[in-house]
């Protein structure tokens, strides 16, 4: 049986100010679905560290990124 894989989710950063060694405003950062962490309204999120972790969700916007970018982002990691 073959697992569909889900699409990566992206969010721009926009505000940092709790977390500026982590965070970056205004970069986009990827988001790891986590329907755990979203009941309590945060995200899991790569950060600068290149590590998943737990910010608010009103830090970020979600964004819609064209499929094209998808495959540049995936490149550079």
């Amino acid at each position: 049986m073959s697992k569909k894989l889900e699409k990566p989710h992206y969010v721009l950063c926009v505000n940092n100010e709790k977390y500026p060694a982590s965070l970056e405003a205004r970069k986009i950062y990827k988001r790891i679905p986590d329907p755990q962490a979203e009941a309590h309204r945060q995200f899991r999120i790569i950060d600068e560290s290149e590590e998943d972790y737990l910010y608010p969700q009103d830090l970020f916007i979600p964004i819609k990124v064209p499929q094209a970018a998808t495959r540049a982002f995936a490149m550079g990691s």
